[in-house]
This record gives structure tokens, sequence and C-alpha cells, in this order.
């Protein structure tokens, strides 16, 4: 059932948003704006009706009456659209609407004053019933979020977020990638968490994932939007990118993180704030003993002045007490951070990765070379690459230099279709590339031998006419 505070994800026709279900908060969606307080408490995949005021009612499943539209012409050649076929105005439907007649009486309306809706052919009319009741029946399902409907939601909305990653490749990258429970999972992806996402998901909470991420911290919007318990979170680790070298090297230490620039910027303002105050009262021991002539000063602006010293002083010891609750802050997180990275660390120190994932928007080659180091022989792993070349190049570098069997550059396709009596046919909108995948099983990789000597023998053994080939 629909609770507060659950992600959930609106759809209308093939139309998806996904959103936080919270009381008195206004939603705007397609032209329509609701709130969810009346939605809490339904199950998942009700449909709503937006009422007046914005509230959302259950939508009662009666039968639909259909409209008496027997009549139907042959073809569409005499219909002219010169926009005087229909009777009623703006004006007219406005008023309609602000009665609180229904979308569906508002579309009965509509085809009873159409004067060419008769001579309309039966597929004419349908179409037409069908676009009106979408500008007029405000009708909200609200759906739980999965890896499709969420893949399929930013790539209609957002591709260019997710690498323009279409939702089969992203089926096809976690079948190849032999995602299940209890596997231990290397992730890097620049697709807003949305990879992450479906690789937590067909884990189910079990596991570990380490996430490899460029820059400052890791990117999960997509991942918050599938609602994940926090158990989920328990067993995923993230690791910096810039790191993985002096890991590899043996050189790693936490000492140097990302948030160290900023402590040492917060230190500074502090020195500096001190330094101001000390200036301050510098000055104002300089500014006393200057007056020598006679002073004249009245009882109630020596209260004045007391009254403000004392204010300064108690101003002066709040702010100091922020400072210091702040670095407190500042140092806990910090430690959390190094503690978090010491284990992720440990955990890719152990060189028994059970698969690598890459959905990157970075060149594949040198972030694959560096990252199967810490796969475990006999493991599958995968890399998305919108384009082609940057996999043909990387293609190329793993077979000369080894340790990798069953490679394979693939691209799917995918064509949707409609169906319907008598007028199933492919739909004139479609995806024209979903991007690339390279798949393949790492080995053993003896190091000692050198490959030369192996490729002379075989050329040898092999016949005269296949070494012409």
């Amino acid at each position: 059932r629909i609770r507060e505070g659950d992600c959930a994800v609106l759809k209308r026709d093939e139309v998806f948003k996904a959103v936080s279900v919270l009381r008195r908060r206004k939603i705007i969606f397609e032209k329509q704006w609701f709130y969810l307080d009346n939605a809490i408490g339904h199950i998942y995949g009700t449909t709503f009706e937006v009422t007046s005021g914005g509230n959302l009612q259950p939508k009662q499943e009666v039968e639909e009456t259909t409209t008496e539209t027997k009549e139907a012409g042959t073809d569409n050649r005499n219909i002219v659209d010169d926009g005087k076929s229909q009777k009623l105005t703006h004006d007219d439907i406005k008023a309609l609407k602000d009665k609180g007649i229904k979308g569906q009486e508002i579309v009965q309306q509509l085809i009873e004053n159409s004067t060419t809706f008769r001579d309309k052919t039966e597929f004419a009319q349908d179409k037409y019933i069908k676009k009106k009741k979408k500008k007029y029946e405000a009708l909200i399902t609200i759906v739980k979020p999965s890896t499709r409907i969420l893949s399929t939601m930013y790539y209609a909305r957002e591709p260019g977020k997710i690498n323009h990653l279409r939702y089969d490749t992203l089926a096809q990258m976690l079948t190849l990638g032999n995602i299940h429970a209890g596997n231990k999972m290397i992730v890097l992806e620049t697709c807003a968490g949305l990879v992450l996402g479906a690789v937590m998901e067909r884990m189910g909470g079990y596991g570990s994932i380490i996430q490899m991420y460029p820059g400052g911290g890791p990117v999960r919007a997509a991942t918050s939007c599938f609602g994940f318990p926090k158990s989920f979170f328990d067993n995923l680790h993230e690791f910096p990118l810039s790191k993985v070298q002096s890991l590899l090297s043996g050189t790693f230490t936490t000492e140097t993180l990302p948030s160290d620039p900023e402590e040492n910027a917060l230190v500074e303002e502090e020195s500096n704030g001190l330094s101001e105050e000390k200036q301050a009262s510098l000055q104002e021991t300089e500014e006393e003993p200057a007056p020598e002539a006679p002073m004249e000063i009245s009882p109630t602006e020596e209260q004045d002045t007391m009254d403000i010293n004392a204010e300064d002083v108690e101003f002066k010891e709040n702010k100091e007490k922020e400072n210091k609750e702040n670095v407190r802050e500042k140092q806990i997180k910090q430690w959390e951070r190094r503690k978090k990275l010491k284990e992720a660390a440990a955990l890719l120190r152990e060189k028994n990765a059970d698969g690598l994932i890459v959905a990157s928007k970075f060149h594949p080659t040198p972030l694959l070379l560096s990252l199967l180091e810490f796969v475990a022989p006999s493991r599958p792993f995968v890399v998305y690459c919108q384009y082609k070349e940057p996999l043909l190049e990387c293609y190329t570098k793993l077979r000369e230099r080894g340790g990798v069997i069953n490679l394979k550059l693939s691209e799917t396709w995918l064509r949707n279709y409609q169906v319907l009596p008598d007028r199933s046919h492919p739909k004139l909108t479609m995806s024209g590339g979903g991007g690339y995948l390279l798949s393949g099983i790492t080995v053993i990789l003896e190091r000692g031998k050198p490959d030369s000597s192996n490729s002379e023998a075989l050329k040898m053994e092999e016949p005269s006419s296949k070494r012409c080939k």
C-alpha cells in the first residue's frame, strides 16, 4: 500500500514521473496539479481521478458506456478541417468544467456537438475519442518504482543524464553481468545512479557493491527514486577513481581526502575571525588612552556602552561555540568517511569481485584495464558505451593484453509494435539506437610466459591454406 514518505511513480498513458509521497505537497504532472493526501493507504496500481481542489478520488470501475456511434462514414475525403465543425466554444467547455462535470461527460458533449463526427470512419472516430479523453479526463495511476519503469522514464524525459542507455540494453547488462543475490560487484557508472539502482534491486540487499565514482562524491539521484529500505545501503561502499592507481601500486592512504580543503578553509575562517577580534581589541586599547581632553560622559551614555559591550561578548561566545560544534561535526563526518573508504579499499584489495559493470561517459579502455585487476578469474564483465568506436579500441587492447575470453561487442535493436484489430504495425516513432555493449569473461593472466613463442608454434601447426587466410 502507498504510505507517507514512499517513493512512487505517477503514470498517465505512457508518461511517468517519480515523486515522493508527502501530505499537502502540490504536484504538477501533465498540466494537472493535485495533492497525494487521498492516495495514502490505497494499493499501488490504483487509478485516481483528479477532482476539484486538486484532490484524488479512486476511479470507480464502471462499465464504460460506449457512445452510440453506430453511424460511420466510408472515408474522410469530404471532411475539411476549417475549425467550424465543433459548436462548443472554449468558454462553454470552461463553464462545464466549473460546474464540476466529469471528463467523460465533457467528451460526450463534444461528440454530440461535432458536425463531422458521424461522417468519419470508425478508426477516425476512435482516434478522436481517445484524443479528447486524454485532454479532458484527468486520470493518474500510481505505480511502485522498478528498474523497467524508471529506465523508461529517464530514457523518455532525460536520456542525456543516463548516456542514452535504453531499458533493453540495461536488461542485457544485468544478464551478461550475471547479477544475483550474494555477489560482490564493482559498478562504475555516470547514469545518475540508475545502473546502481538496477544492480541493487536484482541483488535484493544480499551481497556487497563497490561503487567507483569520479569527482567529489557518488551521484545517486535515480537510486533514491527506487525507495530501497535502509538495509540495502549497509553493504553499499564507494571508492574514488582518483585513488585506484595508488591502491594498485600499494601507496594508498586515507590522509588526503576531497573534504580536507573544506576543513582547511574553515580553519582559515576561524583564524581570520580570531585575528579580527584581536585587531578590534587592539584598536580599542589603542583608542582608549588617546583622548587626553577632559571627558564629560553622562550616566545614560555609560549604561548604553556597558550594554553594547555585554552584547558583543555574548555574541562572540555564541559564535565560538557554533564554530566549535561545526568543527566537531566536520571531524566526525570525515572520520566516518575515512572508515568507509578503508572498508572499500579492504574489499578491493582482496581482488575477488564477482563481476564488473562500467557505464560511464569516460573512455572505457583505461578504466576497464585498471578495474579488471580487482575481478576474480572466470567472472563476467560488461562495458556500456553510447558509441561503437571507444569499445572497438577497448576490444583490441584487451585482445593484446590477454586475460579475457569470450569477448563480444553487441548492439541490441528494439522495435515497438501497435497491436490492434485490423491495424497492427510497427510504431512510427522508433528508437534509433540503444548503445553498444562489450562483454567477456576474465581468466588468469600468466605474465611470465611471452606470447610470441606460443603464437609462432601455433602458426607452424596450422595448414598452409589457413596461414594464407
